[in-house]
């Protein structure tokens, strides 16, 4: 699994902890300084290139709003991407959509749900019915 943020180094720090603790083997592909500038369309890029290698990974993408993270990821045939405030959505998301990514908005959710957010996205499993993969299969027409 791999952890990566634009804006919200505090709350991805917090999830590396948190995570590790958890026993889930975490890579750290980010930055650790608040200070240090990036951009989230490089910084989605660099987890597409991650997760090109390792397909059955799962990524975290951290941002203010968690919306630029969701689209800079999503432009990646790979990569189906989140944003998700409430460990139910995540489930959900992951259940019926397969996400790969989840996309947190670092201004608008706390530290504990965003640790619920993530623990939910990585221990839920894809449903894997024909209808959801065959949903799934149409997203890749047009790229």
């Amino acid at each position: 699994m791999f952890i990566l943020h634009h804006r919200g180094v505090g709350v991805k720090l917090y999830l590396y902890e948190m995570l590790m603790a958890a026993g889930y083997n975490v890579v750290n592909l980010g930055v650790e300084d608040i200070n240090t500038p990036v951009d989230f369309p490089d910084v989605a890029k660099t987890l597409a290139d991650a997760m090109l290698e390792d397909t059955e990974s799962r990524g975290i993408l951290i941002c203010g709003t968690g919306a630029g993270m969701q689209i800079a990821a999503n432009r990646y045939n790979h990569l189906r991407a989140s944003r998700c405030d409430r460990p139910s959505q995540a489930r959900d998301d992951r259940f019926h959509d397969d996400i790969n990514v989840l996309a947190l908005a670092a201004d608008d959710i706390d530290i504990e749900q965003a640790f619920l957010c993530a623990e939910a996205f990585l221990e839920s499993p894809f449903d894997n019915c024909e209808k959801r993969v065959r949903r799934l299969n149409k997203l890749n027409i047009n790229k």
